[in-house]
């Protein structure tokens, strides 16, 4: 899939350079020229990153920044004509990932921009295989569970049971449907479900008589509640 690029840079002959590039080197861009437009366009569409100024009319690269680090976690790539320190950690610490000075060259900076891509889609791919609850991380490739970096001893079937669940958060799930996806039958003693879910209990539950993430939904199932103590990634 092709890496999609928002650059938000009010020089357009800049902009559009930066683009010409990025499109060479296979990657979509996207210009616009204010920050309010940037915050429209990342409200619209999905971008993979930001390649951001510093100088623009109305809201400027700093806050426009902050405001997209409260609901966006792609790379931001500042370019900028200011190079002094306290703008680089500035930057920095708002939430950027890298800094390039104007005058740059438009090679590097594209070998930046993909060279922070491909961090970013590395860490999605990782992001994707484990999941996060309470103190506990579920690694799905891996077959392991840690609480605290410490393993969890856990069988086989209990474990494909957790996964299954953990993979459908906030669904609530049949016996039925547990014993035909993790044991692989439709007809059979779904009593075995139940047992299980108390195993499983036992092993995660700070209380298992009265637990936090794998609730009982009385006359239907269960569901897996990963913002008991955490959030899933």
């Amino acid at each position: 899939m092709k890496a999609k690029v928002l650059i938000v840079e009010d020089e357009r002959e800049i902009g559009e350079l930066i683009s010409e590039y990025l499109t060479r080197d296979g990657i979509e861009a996207t210009l616009v020229e204010t920050g309010e437009e940037g915050l429209k366009a990342l409200a619209g569409a999905a971008y993979d990153l930001v390649v951001l100024d510093i100088n623009l009319p109305g809201i400027d690269g700093f806050q426009f920044l902050d405001r997209i680090r409260k609901a966006h976690d792609l790379p931001v790539v500042i370019l900028s004509a200011r190079n002094s320190d306290e703008d680089m950690v500035l930057g920095l610490g708002i939430g950027a990932d890298d800094f390039v000075t104007k005058p740059f060259s438009p090679k590097v900076l594209t070998a930046r921009v993909r060279a922070n891509l491909r961090r970013y889609f590395d860490s999605k791919v990782e992001r994707k295989n484990l999941i996060r609850f309470g103190p506990y991380t579920l690694d799905l490739e891996g077959s392991i569970l840690e609480k605290n970096e410490t393993r969890v001893p856990i069988p086989p079937k209990e474990f494909e049971l957790l996964c299954f669940l953990a993979r459908n958060p906030g669904s609530a799930m049949s016996p039925e449907k547990l014993y035909e996806t993790v044991w692989g039958q439709r007809y059979g003693d779904i009593t075995t479900v139940a047992i299980h879910v108390q195993r499983l209990r036992r092993r995660i539950e700070e209380d298992p008589a009265h637990p936090r993430y794998i609730e009982t939904i009385h006359g239907f199932g269960y569901r897996f509640n990963p913002g008991a103590e955490g959030e899933a990634p």
